[in-house]
């Protein structure tokens, strides 16, 4: 498992270097800092789609909140947004992969 760094995305415009910031996904999980203006960025450059599930530790009245799951299809990137609803107990949001072949993951953060 991962601890994945925040890349930020620059205030002046322009895009952030996803390629360099993204390594590969862990196949025993990843974790990644979570807060407002966060986004996991999920790149699948498989043949095959490839599911990301952000577990939800919370509880509403008793009830599980379900985990975010995001699918990305194959050759394809998705962003998932880390809200503050997916902090673990360690304090960082927990991230599980379907697989791992040919994804890379990073987190992007939106600058202030």
């Amino acid at each position: 498992m991962a601890a994945l760094a925040v890349t930020p995305v620059p205030v002046n415009g322009g895009l952030p270097d996803i390629e360099g910031a993204a390594v590969a996904a862990a196949a025993l999980g990843d974790t990644a800092p979570c807060g407002p203006g966060r986004f996991l960025v999920v790149v699948n450059g498989d043949a095959s789609p490839h599911t990301a599930t952000v577990a939800t530790p919370g509880t509403v009245s008793g009830l599980a909140i379900p985990s975010a799951t995001l699918v990305v299809a194959a050759g394809e990137t998705g962003l998932l947004p880390l809200a503050p609803v997916f902090r673990g107990t360690s304090g960082r949001a927990a991230i599980t992969y379907d697989a791992v072949t040919s994804v890379t993951v990073a987190v992007l953060e939106l600058g202030q």
